[in-house]
């Protein structure tokens, strides 16, 4: 079974490597960004924006922060699934980014079987339309 790839953006390294290191062991093909900026390239690199099963997305970042990630992947990508991924848990935002199409919302400290649930989901249910 070919999962794609999961794309993990967040600008703590530790955290990237937790997620990394979880979802490789599940059979998960990663790419790493530390920005939005970051992230966007990435897409954009060889057929990513294709291969991209899932994004896992921060929203406190520099450069290009979660939001302006989300609201530029919603134009771009619309039919890749995104969770968010936070350390400040805030229902008002968390209801706002539901609104804008984000799958879901994870709060940091992630739980293994948490993560793997979600994307697990969100690759089963595939991308909303392809390209």
């Amino acid at each position: 079974m070919v999962v794609g790839k999961i794309l993990v953006i967040d600008d703590e390294k530790n955290v990237r490597d937790v997620i990394r290191l979880h979802l490789e062991q599940a059979g998960f093909h990663i790419l790493e960004a530390g920005n939005g900026e970051e992230g966007i390239s990435l897409l954009k690199e060889e057929n990513n924006m294709v291969n991209v099963g899932v994004i896992l997305c921060d929203i406190r970042m520099p450069k290009v922060n979660g939001i302006e990630m989300i609201d530029y992947l919603r134009q771009e990508a619309p039919g890749i699934p995104i969770a968010v991924i936070t350390g400040y848990p805030d229902t008002e935002l968390a209801v706002s980014l539901l609104k804008k199409g984000v799958k879901d919302y994870l709060v940091k400290p992630i739980e293994k079987e948490k993560l793997l649930e979600t994307v697990e989901r969100l690759v089963a249910a595939g991308k909303d339309f392809e390209y």
